[in-house]
């Protein structure tokens, strides 16, 4: 079993940093909450439209069963993550609005 320690130190040996620490040629751009939300939504429907074509080919008999689960597993994992997301920011918003000004 991993524990915590160990998985840091494997971390830090990659030298790997963090998005939000400092500012490198070489480090990828930094993604805002709005590019997050956008990617998390493309994602989304690039699952659903790959378990629709699994399922498609499915039907052709050109795919199997297995790989029709997977994709339709996979499209549902990324959809219940937007809903998270989305229940998240309402939550937020909802606490927002029932604070005193």
């Amino acid at each position: 079993m991993i524990t915590a320690l160990a998985a840091s130190k494997a971390y830090a040996a990659t030298g790997s940093t963090p998005l939000s620490l400092g500012k490198s040629v070489g480090e990828p751009k930094k993604m805002d909450f709005g590019d997050m939300l956008k990617s998390a939504m493309t994602d989304t429907v690039q699952a659903s439209r790959q378990a629709e074509h699994k399922i498609a080919q499915q039907a052709a008999g050109k795919a199997e069963m297995l790989d029709v689960v997977t994709a339709i597993s996979s499209a549902e994992a990324s959809l219940e993550t937007v809903i998270s997301i989305r229940d998240q920011v309402i939550s937020a918003y909802q606490e927002i609005m029932r604070m005193s000004i």
